[in-house]
């Protein structure tokens, strides 16, 4: 079967029979399609027996895929190759070789900033892998912050809902979800933006309803980090009240003014009545007392002749 291998004419002329019996209904083409099928089998199965073998390759390891600013994580590379060359790993980010063997090596990087690509790599007999992993940088929202304006409203008029989280990425992993109660009113999410941290507001105006003043509002933040290997991270503001007070009719209210208005001309009228009748009387009073006193000043004999 080697001489067969190594042959350059694989067919010859022998005049033997044919390997497979004749019939007179099956044409001399799927006869020579059979034995080229056979025949390559043949050939694949002793020409090539190291076919089966693995093929050099070049594995990556993280302790995690994503780190808050100014995280670190342990990264292992390692290989199949049994006496590889050369091997090591490649990032922007600062790194430190902790421990190593032929077929791997252990890193720890360190100080992570931003979004960041792992490139672990080997040489096997002058032949060169890698492989590539991604490390993401997020913020969690550490604050979520509600606020109502206003929180005393009449029935039927309209209020915002207003939802504040700072400093948190990355934001298109982040949805905010105003809630009254456990209704969940309306969801906000984000599109991509730049990677440092940034600050998401979502806001709603709501038509205040008599119930409104049953349920407490709240906001809860979601950081949903599963599309990058990790977690969801969830947290909730503290609840706020909404004060709802039923808008008093307008003829109710002409009626008020109108009461109001009367009284305030009646108090005003009897201000100005004691006024006017005080003087009055205290004009009275003085000049009495005069006439009296200048009498009593006059000489007993000019009273006595007047009398």
């Amino acid at each position: 079967m080697r001489d067969v291998c190594e042959s350059k004419n694989l067919f010859v002329e022998t005049g033997d029979p044919p390997l497979f019996p004749a019939n007179s209904q099956t044409p001399p083409e799927m006869f020579l399609l059979s034995y080229w099928t056979l025949y390559a089998a043949f050939l694949a199965l002793f020409c090539y027996p190291g076919s089966g073998e693995k093929a050099f390759e070049v594995y990556i390891w993280t302790e995690k895929v994503v780190v808050q600013p100014s995280g670190s994580l342990k990264v292992n590379c390692s290989t199949n190759c049994a006496q590889p060359d050369t091997g090591g790993l490649e990032t922007n980010s600062p790194k430190t070789l902790e421990d190593y063997r032929l077929q791997w090596k252990q890193y720890l990087i360190y100080n992570i900033s931003e979004d960041i690509v792992l490139y672990c790599h080997f040489t096997c007999s002058g032949e060169q892998q890698s492989k590539r992993s991604s490390i993401s940088v997020y913020q969690p929202p550490k604050q979520v912050m509600l606020k109502l304006q206003p929180t005393w409203v009449a029935m039927g008029k309209s209020f915002t809902i207003e939802c504040r989280v700072p400093t948190v990425a990355p934001l298109e992993s982040l949805t905010l979800t105003l809630l009254r109660g456990k209704e969940a009113l309306h969801n906000q999410t984000f599109k991509r933006a730049v990677p440092s941290p940034q600050e998401a507001i979502a806001t709603l105006n709501v038509t205040a309803h008599r119930e409104d003043a049953h349920y407490n509002f709240s906001c809860q933040a979601e950081l949903d980090l599963r599309s990058l290997g990790g977690d969801i991270i969830r947290r909730t503001s503290e609840p706020q009240v909404l004060q709802v007070y039923e808008p008093i009719q307008d003829n109710q209210m002409l009626i008020i003014i109108t009461v109001m208005c009367v009284l305030l001309f009646l108090f005003v009228m009897s201000v100005l009545l004691c006024f006017f009748f005080g003087q009055h009387w205290h004009q009275n009073r003085t000049g009495a007392y005069g006439v009296r006193a200048a009498w009593r000043r006059l000489p007993r004999a000019y009273r006595a002749q007047q009398a």
